[in-house]
């Protein structure tokens, strides 16, 4: 599944905190910043590993303040970890 996370999203440890949460939900996929502002998150797993790590991004860390979470299924892909690019 891939997600676009709105809001003050860059700059606050949200790509490094979702690696941290994705690694213990056992998720692959990456977190990256992208020139709008948002933070494109691939998520590959178990379904309610993925349902769990999309709550969590409603929140973030800390010092995000997340505005909105769209989400859009995408082919299953095979990766190994789960990084921030």
């Amino acid at each position: 599944m891939q997600y676009l996370v709105s809001g003050k999203v860059q700059g606050v440890f949200f790509r490094a905190s979702t690696r941290f949460e994705a690694e213990r939900l056992k998720i692959t996929g990456y977190a990256r910043n992208l020139p709008d502002g948002r933070v494109e998150v691939l998520a590959c797993g178990e379904a309610d590993a993925v349902d769990q790590l999309r709550n969590w991004l409603t929140r973030g860390p800390a010092q995000a303040r997340v505005e909105g979470v769209s989400s859009e299924p995408v082919p299953v892909q095979e990766l190994a970890e789960f990084s921030i690019r």
